[in-house]
Protein backbone atom coordinates (compact mmCIF):
# COMPACT_ATOMS: atom_id res chain seq x y z
CA UNK A 1 0.00 0.00 0.00
CA UNK A 2 1.02 3.43 -0.57
CA UNK A 3 1.97 5.62 2.39
CA UNK A 4 -0.28 8.26 2.95
CA UNK A 5 2.41 11.19 4.48
CA UNK A 6 4.25 11.09 1.53
CA UNK A 7 0.87 12.39 -0.52
CA UNK A 8 1.33 15.78 -1.67
CA UNK A 9 -2.03 16.17 -3.53
CA UNK A 10 -1.42 17.82 -6.50
CA UNK A 11 1.32 20.75 -4.68
CA UNK A 12 5.00 21.29 -5.90
CA UNK A 13 6.19 19.73 -2.70
CA UNK A 14 5.14 18.82 0.64
CA UNK A 15 2.42 21.71 2.21
CA UNK A 16 2.89 22.55 5.61
CA UNK A 17 0.37 26.12 5.53
CA UNK A 18 -1.74 26.48 8.41
CA UNK A 19 -5.11 24.84 8.06
CA UNK A 20 -8.11 27.74 8.13
CA UNK A 21 -8.69 28.91 11.47
CA UNK A 22 -4.81 28.39 12.64
CA UNK A 23 -1.97 31.23 12.56
CA UNK A 24 1.36 31.03 12.33
CA UNK A 25 3.90 33.01 14.87
CA UNK A 26 5.10 34.88 12.50
CA UNK A 27 1.48 35.95 11.80
CA UNK A 28 0.47 36.59 15.45
CA UNK A 29 3.69 38.83 15.87
CA UNK A 30 2.61 40.84 12.97
CA UNK A 31 -0.66 41.24 14.13
CA UNK A 32 0.26 42.25 17.75
CA UNK A 33 2.60 44.66 16.18
CA UNK A 34 -0.12 46.28 14.02
CA UNK A 35 -2.90 46.12 16.55
CA UNK A 36 -0.51 47.19 18.64
CA UNK A 37 0.98 50.14 16.92
CA UNK A 38 -2.64 51.23 15.99
CA UNK A 39 -3.90 51.07 19.28
CA UNK A 40 -0.90 53.70 20.59
CA UNK A 41 -1.61 56.40 17.94
CA UNK A 42 -5.56 56.32 18.34
CA UNK A 43 -4.66 56.94 22.17
CA UNK A 44 -2.59 59.24 21.47
CA UNK A 45 -4.95 61.23 19.24
CA UNK A 46 -8.04 60.29 21.60
CA UNK A 47 -5.99 61.80 24.28
CA UNK A 48 -4.95 64.76 22.22
CA UNK A 49 -8.38 65.82 20.83
CA UNK A 50 -8.83 66.47 24.70
CA UNK A 51 -6.08 68.39 26.02
CA UNK A 52 -5.00 70.35 23.03
CA UNK A 53 -4.82 73.50 22.06
CA UNK A 54 -6.34 74.20 25.48
CA UNK A 55 -8.94 73.00 28.20
CA UNK A 56 -11.89 73.13 27.56
CA UNK A 57 -11.37 71.03 24.64
CA UNK A 58 -12.72 72.58 21.16
CA UNK A 59 -15.53 71.00 19.98
CA UNK A 60 -14.54 69.72 16.26
CA UNK A 61 -11.66 68.16 18.20
CA UNK A 62 -14.03 65.47 20.03
CA UNK A 63 -16.27 65.06 17.13
CA UNK A 64 -13.18 64.00 15.07
CA UNK A 65 -12.01 62.25 18.02
CA UNK A 66 -15.31 60.10 18.10
CA UNK A 67 -15.38 59.54 14.36
CA UNK A 68 -11.63 58.02 14.92
CA UNK A 69 -13.25 55.68 17.18
CA UNK A 70 -16.41 55.06 15.07
CA UNK A 71 -13.68 53.58 12.38
CA UNK A 72 -12.18 51.59 15.13
CA UNK A 73 -15.53 49.68 16.01
CA UNK A 74 -15.86 48.11 12.39
CA UNK A 75 -12.11 47.06 12.68
CA UNK A 76 -12.33 45.51 16.02
CA UNK A 77 -15.55 43.76 15.60
CA UNK A 78 -13.74 42.45 11.95
CA UNK A 79 -10.57 41.28 13.87
CA UNK A 80 -13.18 39.34 16.83
CA UNK A 81 -14.73 37.51 13.92
CA UNK A 82 -11.17 36.78 12.36
CA UNK A 83 -10.15 35.48 15.17
CA UNK A 84 -13.29 33.42 16.10
CA UNK A 85 -12.51 32.04 12.54
CA UNK A 86 -15.67 33.08 10.91
CA UNK A 87 -14.30 35.16 8.39
CA UNK A 88 -11.80 33.36 5.94
CA UNK A 89 -7.96 34.16 5.81
CA UNK A 90 -8.49 37.04 2.71
CA UNK A 91 -9.88 39.04 5.06
CA UNK A 92 -6.72 39.49 7.02
CA UNK A 93 -5.85 42.41 4.07
CA UNK A 94 -9.11 43.63 5.06
CA UNK A 95 -8.39 44.36 8.11
CA UNK A 96 -4.59 45.81 7.54
CA UNK A 97 -6.27 48.23 5.35
CA UNK A 98 -8.60 49.45 8.07
CA UNK A 99 -5.60 49.97 10.14
CA UNK A 100 -3.78 51.71 7.85
CA UNK A 101 -6.56 53.67 7.25
CA UNK A 102 -7.37 54.32 10.59
CA UNK A 103 -3.38 55.45 11.74
CA UNK A 104 -3.87 57.82 8.48
CA UNK A 105 -6.71 59.59 10.36
CA UNK A 106 -5.06 59.64 13.24
CA UNK A 107 -2.20 61.51 11.59
CA UNK A 108 -4.68 63.98 9.88
CA UNK A 109 -6.23 64.36 13.06
CA UNK A 110 -3.07 65.42 15.44
CA UNK A 111 -1.71 67.84 12.45
CA UNK A 112 -5.35 69.55 12.97
CA UNK A 113 -4.85 69.81 16.69
CA UNK A 114 -1.44 71.08 17.22
CA UNK A 115 -2.17 73.56 14.22
CA UNK A 116 0.83 72.38 11.82
CA UNK A 117 1.00 74.55 8.53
Amino acid sequence: MEDFSTRTYGTSGMDNRPLFGETSARDRIINLAVGGFTSVVVLVTVISSFVFPSLPPRPLNVFFAVCILLACGSAIMLIFWYRQGDLEPKFRNLIYYMLVSIVLLCLCANLYFHDVR
